[in-house]
């Protein structure tokens, strides 16, 4: 069961110069597309509205809020424990 994407949702990157690199949705426009970030100083993923078919959803979740700026996603990213895990490239699935 693949989870749903939502605000929160840690994503990989699957297409693309940051194709590899884990991200955070930060908001949902619509079925198509979602506005993400990594935020660049943790993970290299500049803020940014992508293609939902260009990204592949994790188990991870944060606890953020719709629109959250980069240094809120951080703290949310260390109250989880998942700080370091951002920092590490995947190899995406495709």
């Amino acid at each position: 069961m693949v989870p749903a994407i939502e605000v929160g949702r840690v994503c990989v990157k699957i297409v693309g110069r940051e194709a590899g690199r884990r991200c955070v949705v930060v908001d949902v426009v619509d079925k198509n597309f979602v506005v993400v970030t990594g935020p660049v100083k943790v993970a290299g993923v500049k803020r940014r509205r992508v293609n939902v078919g260009h990204i592949e959803p994790t188990e991870m979740k944060v606890k953020i809020g719709k629109g959250d700026g980069d240094d809120e996603i951080v703290e949310a990213l260390k109250a989880a424990g998942l700080l370091d895990n951002m920092k590490e490239i995947v190899k995406p699935k495709l």
